[in-house]
């Protein structure tokens, strides 16, 4: 089954995947009901399957091998050109497995969003299912954040709780957890292209005109339609 995307115009999005695609097809799945329009979709892995995911909704998709450049810097250098023929009005992380260089990010500050699986800013980087199994958290989940130079260090604007079970391992905890990327990374993006959210020159993350000083949170009985505006 393919994801049904909305032909009404809307903020142009790009998406970098390196993976299976699972929050990309949580962002078609919610295109419809938010103004905002992906518009195309590149990984630095040929065999990616959110390229087919992406291909099946007729989306167009590239594929830059960061293993055919000689350093980081020219890789981003050509991802960059590549994104700016899309002209987009953000670019969407969505597990894309590469540590961005500090040119990149510049480049598209304020208007690049990445989604992490954990409560930030507790358990940065990998593993972090695992890391919160055995730091005996009680509660485990994602983020979403705007990305900065420092890794999952820019300002977090949206998380999701998951309480951790007695009974829970890492892919048990996991699975559990990208659900509830699914639930807030189309929220963030909606708000972005709505105009609502917004990094400021002081570095914060804004909504609504309001510096959020902490991120805005979701529980695991809350909808994505709750906090989607009437």
């Amino acid at each position: 089954m393919t994801e049904e995307v909305a032909p009404a115009p809307g903020m142009p999005v790009v998406v970098l995947i390196s993976g299976a695609g699972s929050n990309l097809g949580a962002l078609l799945a919610a295109q419809p009901r938010w103004p905002y329009r992906v518009v195309a979709v590149i990984s630095n892995e040929a065999q990616a399957g959110g390229l087919v995911r992406a291909r099946d909704a007729g989306i167009p998709t590239a594929v830059l091998d960061h293993r055919a450049y000689p350093d980081r810097p020219a890789y981003d250098q050509a991802l960059a050109a590549c994104i700016d023929g899309y002209t987009p009005g953000l670019v969407v992380l969505a597990g894309f497995m590469r540590i961005l260089t500090p040119a990149f990010v510049t480049r598209f500050a304020g208007r690049l969003l990445n989604i992490h699986p954990s409560l930030l800013p507790r358990f940065r980087g990998l593993h972090t299912h695992r890391r919160a199994l055995e730091a005996g958290a009680a509660e485990h989940g994602a983020s979403v954040h705007f990305v900065t130079a420092e890794l999952d260090g820019g300002p977090v604007v949206l998380q999701a709780r998951v309480p951790v079970q007695p009974d829970d391992d890492p892919p048990r905890l996991g699975a559990r957890v990208l659900a509830a990327e699914h639930r807030i990374y189309p929220i963030a993006v909606g708000w972005f292209a709505q105009g609502r959210l917004r990094l400021g020159e002081d570095g914060r993350a804004r909504l609504d005109g309001a510096v959020l000083d902490a991120a805005l949170c979701l529980d695991e009985r809350q909808s994505a339609a709750q906090q989607r505006p009437g």
